[in-house]
């Protein structure tokens, strides 16, 4: 029987987008959450499929908190585009289902695989 494990993790940080109808966008920042969920078919002894704490844990070491995203990124640091990026990264630790990253709390993107 399937389980999907979610976590939430915000972070603070500034972009802009490179390409914004004709040109770069100004500067800002925001408290991004990203979203995460993970797809685990059984259970531990204990009754988890994963550990929240384990994942939190791995996000804090990826995710780019205090930082300018054009800094960081060789991309156009769009909710999209980050979601795939971490989406990426995810998959090759966790089996990923989806990746939500919020730029407000009524705007975000997500990105999946079928």
């Amino acid at each position: 029987m399937p389980y999907i494990v979610r976590v939430k993790k915000k972070f603070s940080a500034a972009h802009f987008l490179t390409y914004y109808k004709g040109g770069p966008e100004p500067l800002h920042g925001h408290t991004f959450v990203i979203e995460v969920y993970i797809k685990s078919n059984s259970l531990d002894k204990g009754g988890i499929a994963v550990d929240f704490i384990e994942i939190d844990e791995y996000l804090d070491s990826i995710l780019p908190d205090y930082r300018l995203l054009n800094e960081v990124y060789d991309f156009s640091p769009s909710a999209e585009n980050l979601a795939k990026y971490f989406f990426d990264i995810l998959k090759a630790k966790y089996n990923v289902k989806k990746v939500v990253v919020w730029e407000t709390e009524n705007c975000g993107a997500e990105y999946y695989e079928d």
